[in-house]
């Protein structure tokens, strides 16, 4: 069993002020595997205050200097991909499909940053104004348990190509890989304070460092309700704020769409990284014309695939993070057939076969309509909902589709599809499984849409 009781600052591992503790645990089996010693208020100001020493200095560097030390940070989280997988699938639980691509992410952003930032001017003339771009200040950056890797990662590149230091406030619940990772990033001997990492409780820690004064950026990835509470608490301070938050994005099969393309690409897109994706397609929006059609190919498709250990090969859909989480989805299961939906695929409980671990059966629903919550708020797990529309005019208006929208996907049979019609959210063609990265998805990489109350933006520090 680990124990970490270590945090980053200063460029030191230290021992924090906080006394705080959480208990780490295997998802797959339900073992505790570890206890990580958690950070308090006392210890995000210390680690703001070395960010704010540092800035300076670091606000100084030329583009050669930055895109040296992203070179040496893609080195050094290189070195390590087999730990990082390791923890990863112990921790997290992930699938091996999404084990492979999150470390070789996390690895490459830093190289993508250096693309950006040789290509990047940083003085450019507008009309007859001279407009230079400068670094703005200390950054945090709070991030979630879906993608440690990636998040810490991508945000941390952001700062140092812009001449930032950063603060960075993980999940606790990540603390192993995020331990290793730390190790990784502390080897490609970065400047004393550029970045500093704290666990801790997002209550105590990521509260502290969303009111702290000297602190001018915040780039938060997670929950609506929190990014919320961010958005206030750095109001009082005129902070600058970015958010990516919950997403309930669509998949839209078209009535022309190759079904044989169709069917697989939704699933795929609807139970990436065991559903806990905000970016997923959990809703198949599903032409009446073609409707039992359409189901009848899911309720196949989705028996052929493999729920299970992540260390197995072929498994697609691992265990959730946590038993708060595995509890969260079986609650909208019930949720689904309280609200009137037909289960079509799943239901409650662990699939045939395991007896433990945080497990969620695959699970589709049909017959849902846009008033059902199941069809409206964020499950974050493998529950897909297959909601009819009649034609086009019906699935793009905002009232009845875009509740919760960070991406969606458009399944017809040409890349060629309809965009523009749809209010929020990023664009990704999916026809074939066809799409273009480089394609602009309306921000970053998607766009935040709450019909309710909050328009946010795009993902990035």
């Amino acid at each position: 069993m680990r124990g970490i009781d270590k945090i980053y600052i200063n460029g030191a591992f230290v021992t924090p002020h906080g006394e705080e503790t959480a208990d780490l645990f295997n998802p797959a089996t339900e073992v505790k595997i570890g206890q990580v010693r958690l950070g308090d208020a006392t210890d995000a100001d210390a680690a703001v205050a070395a960010a704010k020493r540092a800035f300076p200095a670091f606000s100084r560097t030329t583009k050669a200097e930055r895109i040296a030390f992203l070179k040496r940070l893609h080195a050094e989280v290189s070195a390590r991909a087999d730990e990082l997988a390791r923890a990863m699938v112990e921790e997290y639980g992930a699938p091996q499909y999404f084990v492979g691509f999150a470390v070789a992410n996390a690895a490459s952003v830093f190289l993508n940053m250096v693309e950006t930032l040789e290509a990047y001017d940083f003085t450019r003339t507008i009309g007859r104004a001279k407009v230079e771009m400068r670094p703005h200040g200390v950054v945090v950056a709070i991030t979630p348990w879906n993608s440690n890797y990636g998040f810490i990662c991508t945000k941390l590149a952001m700062a140092i190509a812009a001449g930032c230091t950063i603060v960075l406030k993980p999940s606790e619940m990540s603390a192993t890989q995020t331990q290793v990772l730390t190790e990784c990033l502390h080897a490609a001997g970065l400047p004393a304070g550029v970045f500093n990492i704290v666990n801790g409780r997002g209550d105590v820690v990521g509260a502290t460092l969303s009111s702290h004064p000297d602190v001018a950026k915040i780039s938060f990835t997670g929950s609506t309700g929190v990014g919320r509470s961010i958005l206030l608490a750095a109001a009082q301070t005129m902070k600058r704020v970015t958010l990516e938050l919950g997403g309930k994005g669509p998949n839209v099969i078209l009535e022309d769409a190759d079904l044989d393309a169709a069917i697989p690409t939704a699933l795929m897109t609807g139970f990436m990284n065991s559903g806990q994706a905000c970016i997923a397609g959990t809703r198949i929006l599903a032409p009446e014309s073609r409707l039992p059609e359409i189901l009848e190919r899911l309720k196949t498709a989705v028996a052929a695939i493999k729920a299970g250990d992540p260390n197995e090969p072929g498994v697609q859909v691992g265990p959730m993070v946590s038993q708060k989480q595995y509890e969260r989805v079986q609650g909208y299961i019930r949720l689904g057939l309280d609200e009137g939906a037909d289960l079509l695929a799943g239901g409650e409980g662990r699939p045939a076969g395991l007896d433990r671990g945080w497990f969620v059966q695959p699970t589709i629903f049909s017959g849902v309509t846009n008033q059902m919550r199941i069809a409206r708020e964020e499950i974050f797990g493998p529950v897909l909902c297959v909601i009819p529309y009649r034609d086009e005019a019906e699935w793009t208006c905002p009232e009845k589709v875009e509740s919760f929208l960070l991406m969606k996907g458009d399944l017809d049979d040409e890349t060629e599809t309809v965009y523009g019609c749809v209010q929020g959210g990023g664009g990704w063609p999916c026809a074939n499984e066809r799409s273009d990265e480089a394609a602009d998805r309306g921000g970053s990489w998607c766009w935040f849409l709450d019909a309710d109350a909050m328009d946010g933006s795009a993902a990035g520090s």
